[in-house]
């Protein structure tokens, strides 16, 4: 039963409040029935099962991953007639869930006539755990049409989420819909099945792996336990690059477990909004861009966010290595700051990195390194972010300044290792995460 309905329900019939309460319960739980697809068969539409009762709590993010472009090999039909499992890590829990699907890159329509949302049986599989598999509902509705370049986000699905768990988001479309909507550099094995397998809560059909997110952007949680979301902004390094796949031993993953687990830590979730090649200033080719520049992308991957109350910006590397003609720490800095500015129009609060060394890679050039060295100065000033953690001294080969420490280097001196990841993580003060004077910009 919808919550429009349940309410309406009430509000017509006072006599029944203690029965219709009680219907409501039981349809949204899923208590007393049997089996797995129980919980997800459809209802007519006044009595769904889907939409969660109303609740105290705030909306937060649990996770994310931004649209970096248009899967290749899909200009023409897309996944038509493929069902899409995406495996997703939340970062904290809560007692309701909605999911954000997005067509940014699509030419036509997308036409989605089922997905569902489940908790993975285990780490990385694409079986649900029993009885968990929820339909998802838009506007009441099983099916939803994304217009080209738009997105929607779910209605709420009352579920007991977990932090540090992996969700199942799947989709299914039977029409051709042009270029997918992707996340290129997942570092989590995401799963195909042909048909629609949206409802099955064995993986088996899912046969087809996958390095990609597709169509799925955000997992909201409904938490009354935290306070807010902060985002991190950043490239490879934040999207986590080199590291383990299916660990989940990103930077941005190890900062959340962080908050989770220590005492006085701000209360806030961690969403990844990293995208590998990523530059503050200039964007890829395409239109829509592929790769958006940051301050092209803030306003969808930053403000945009469930609950954001702070943000977390690691850039400024990518636009010395990939445009070499734009050695200038100014124009750099420059962007920073109106990435600091808009954040702070909007009430966020606002922590950066210094950038780290990459002397060995072969983008490297002496006149890179002292535009990063200017950047850096200008960050350690105090004038560009509210806050900073300093990853470059954290990172650095100590007897070799401008070159990683070798137990942090992944082999390509610029991307880290698991332990260069988790290094990342332990540099940030978590005091420094929580609002105080904005920087003078």
């Amino acid at each position: 039963m919808t919550k429009r309905h349940g309410y309406g329900v009430l509000a017509a019939v006072t006599a029944l409040v203690v029965l219709c309460s009680t219907a409501i319960f039981l349809l949204v739980t899923g208590t007393g029935r049997g089996k797995d697809e129980d919980t997800v068969t459809a209802a007519p539409p006044a009595a769904r099962g889907s939409a969660a009762p109303a609740s105290s709590g705030n909306w937060v993010g649990t996770w994310s991953a931004p649209p970096s472009g248009a899967e290749p090999g899909t200009l023409i039909d897309g996944l038509a007639g493929r069902s899409v499992r995406n495996v997703v890590h939340t970062s904290v829990a809560g007692e309701a869930t909605r999911v954000t699907l997005s067509n940014l890159y699509g030419q036509q329509p997308l036409s989605i006539t089922s997905a569902t949302v489940a908790l993975a049986a285990a780490p990385g599989s694409p079986t649900a755990a029993a009885g968990t598999l929820r339909r998802l509902t838009f506007g009441g509705t099983t099916t939803v049409v994304i217009p080209a370049g738009g997105q929607r986000v779910s209605d709420a699905v009352r579920m007991s989420v977990p932090g540090a768990a992996d969700l199942l988001v799947t989709t299914y479309s039977p029409l051709a819909s042009g270029p997918v909507t992707f996340h290129a550099q997942a570092r989590q094995t995401s799963y195909l099945a042909e048909g629609d397998r949206t409802r099955d809560p064995d993986g088996a059909a899912y046969t087809a792996q996958s390095s990609y997110w597709r169509y799925v952007t955000a997992v909201d949680v409904l938490s009354r336990r935290l306070a807010g979301t902060l985002v991190t902004l950043g490239d490879s390094l934040t999207d986590g690059l080199r590291s383990t796949s299916g660990a989940n031993h990103r930077w941005p993953d190890r900062l959340a477990r962080r908050l989770a687990n220590e005492q006085g830590a701000p209360r806030y979730s961690v969403v990844n909004a990293g995208i590998s090649g990523n530059r503050v200033l200039l964007a890829g080719a395409g239109r829509p861009a592929d790769n958006p520049a940051a301050l092209d992308r803030f306003d969808r991957d930053v403000l945009g966010r469930s609950g954001a109350k702070a943000v977390f910006i690691d850039l400024g590397i990518n636009d010395i290595l990939r445009a070499p003609q734009q050695y200038d720490a100014r124009r750099i800095v420059d962007g920073l700051r109106e990435l600091t500015a808009r954040a702070h129009a909007k009430g966020l609060h606002v922590v950066g990195a210094t950038l780290m060394p990459f002397e060995g890679h072969r983008g490297y050039t002496v006149r890179g390194e002292q535009t990063r060295q200017a950047v850096n100065a200008e960050i350690r000033s105090g004038r560009v972010f509210d806050a900073y953690a300093d990853f470059d001294r954290g990172l650095r080969d100590q007897t070799h300044p401008a070159r990683l420490a070798a137990a942090y280097d992944s082999g390509d001196h610029l991307h880290l290792n698991d332990a260069g990841y988790l290094r990342m993580a332990e540099t940030v003060n978590v005091a420094d995460l929580r609002g105080a004077a904005p920087a003078q910009l």
